[in-house]
């Protein structure tokens, strides 16, 4: 019987060098460096959930969202997942890109995107959202993410777009050099991002984008062509990062919606400081709200396309009920809107 046994084990090793277990299938995701909203991502990697739908993610940084827009379509990378931009829209328009799902919002007690203002301007009185016309902004690129922002805050202040000029530095390390070195009066960024400077005192704090209008910052997208051959891989795609989703969100998020660590926040924080080269600390200034179900604003996606047309920077046809896929993506409701959505 034992050389049974033993003979059964030498046949089962062999089998298996033989015929070695299929590998995960390889994808890579597009990530706007240095933001929090890549959490669920991070998550869904290190508590091996893409592992579990036999998937092996590797994630692909940029220094601007449209980069990651242009990387999708170019084949690049799988899927996009970072903030709406003009280029993104534009690309969608011509029928290239379907979003999936939605990632990130902007609410009030979730500060993801943050206004700084250089010590000079600052010192000159530079010290809130209603103080900007006459002065510099800087960020990434004309049409970002933090373009919109910025008009979100001209149009609650009533402000002029022409009072305040806008100055493309292509790049967040570039914006940050530009604000410390006096060059712009200000500069836009994700608030992780930002922390560090803050923390060191090379920018004063002037504001949280949430705090003056709420709104939907990152979704995640894929190509047309993959929404429509590949939706098995979506599905796979999407059942893993729902899954890290839920984690992210009830690590950060209490009673009513809003802003509370719970039990998980530690782990939850050093899982996405390791992936953004943050400390935990400098990430929990600026967890972004992503609901459990990582819902979509379809009105406010729709508002941002009004927005960028109304500015001259989308051509084409384009509405939010084309761009996004509702084989894949949960929308926000007026049932599930809460008291911090617009």
């Amino acid at each position: 019987m034992k050389r049974f046994l033993r003979i059964s084990s030498l046949l089962a090793v062999a089998l298996a060098l033989a015929h070695p277990a299929a590998a995960d299938e390889a994808i890579k995701i597009g990530i706007f460096r240095g933001t929090s909203s890549g959490g669920p991502l991070f998550i869904a990697k290190e508590r091996g959930y893409f592992a579990a739908e036999g998937l092996a993610p590797e994630f692909e940084t940029f220094d601007a969202g449209e980069a990651v827009a242009v990387a999708t379509v170019a084949g690049a990378i799988d899927f996009g997942a970072a903030g709406t931009s003009a280029a993104l829209y534009n690309l969608a328009a011509q029928g290239k890109l379907r979003v999936i799902s939605g990632m990130n919002r902007d609410v009030p007690g979730f500060q993801a995107v943050v206004l700084v203002a250089s010590g000079r301007a600052y010192a000159a009185g530079l010290t809130g959202f209603a103080n900007l016309p006459g002065h510099s902004v800087a960020l990434t690129t004309m049409g970002s993410t933090f373009h919109y922002v910025l008009g979100l805050v001209e149009d609650k202040f009533g402000f002029d777009a022409k009072s305040i000029r806008v100055v493309a530095a292509q790049g967040l390390p570039n914006v940050a050099s530009t604000v410390i070195g006096g060059q712009t009066d200000t500069g836009i960024f994700p608030t992780p991002f930002a922390a560090p400077l803050l923390e060191r005192g090379e920018v004063k704090l002037v504001g949280y984008a949430a705090d003056v209008a709420p709104w939907q910052v990152g979704i995640l997208w894929s190509t047309a062509d993959t929404a429509n051959d590949k939706r098995a891989l979506v599905e796979r795609m999407l059942r893993a990062f729902r899954r890290g989703v839920h984690d992210y969100h009830d690590a950060f998020t209490g009673a009513g919606e809003t802003r509370q660590d719970g039990p998980a926040a530690p782990e939850i924080l050093a899982i996405i400081a390791k992936y953004i080269n943050q400390s935990p600390a400098q990430v929990a200034r600026g967890i972004s709200y992503i609901d459990s179900e990582a819902r979509i604003d379809a009105r406010d996606v729709q508002h941002q396309i009004d927005w960028y047309r109304a500015q001259g920077m989308l051509k084409g046809e384009l509405d939010a009920k084309t761009l996004i896929d509702a084989r894949y993506a949960p929308l926000l409701s007026e049932a599930n809107r809460t008291t911090t959505d617009r």
